[in-house]
């Protein structure tokens, strides 16, 4: 589980956040205003990465969250079944199931090259390069 420490008051609309448990994309952020005696808060809105789930928290500007450390691969498609395709990893020749994604079912196929990212301990199929 790779992540790193990063203020919330740091983050940016893009950014990636861990909320919990899930690995999150920053869609929305509201910092209010510091109150006489208090902190400015931060409303985070994020969407889950692998669940798609949204999800709001709101946190003081200085307090610290995880951010995920995502890691780009490449692989080939060796075999298909059903909604799941067996890749092999280009660099460490290993090889598992990826499930397809909606917007990806008519283009993988056996023999092509895709990109997958390495989210916490998933591994989600992003795009088919040509």
């Amino acid at each position: 589980m790779a992540t790193k420490i990063q203020s919330v008051g740091s983050l940016q609309k893009g950014s990636y956040v861990i909320l919990d448990g899930a690995a999150c994309r920053v869609v929305d952020m509201q910092v209010s205003r510091p109150g006489k005696h208090g902190h400015a808060k931060v409303r985070l809105t994020a969407v889950g990465l692998v669940d798609e789930k949204k999800r709001i928290v709101v946190m003081p500007g200085h307090d610290n969250v995880d951010v995920p450390i995502i890691e780009k691969k490449s692989a080939q498609v060796l075999s298909i079944q059903n909604d799941a395709a067996n890749v092999m990893d280009s660099e460490s020749y290993e090889t598992f199931d990826l499930k397809i994604p909606e917007e990806l079912k008519g283009q993988v196929v056996e023999g092509a090259n895709v990109t997958y990212w390495v989210i916490l301990e998933d591994k989600v199929m992003k795009q088919v390069k040509s």
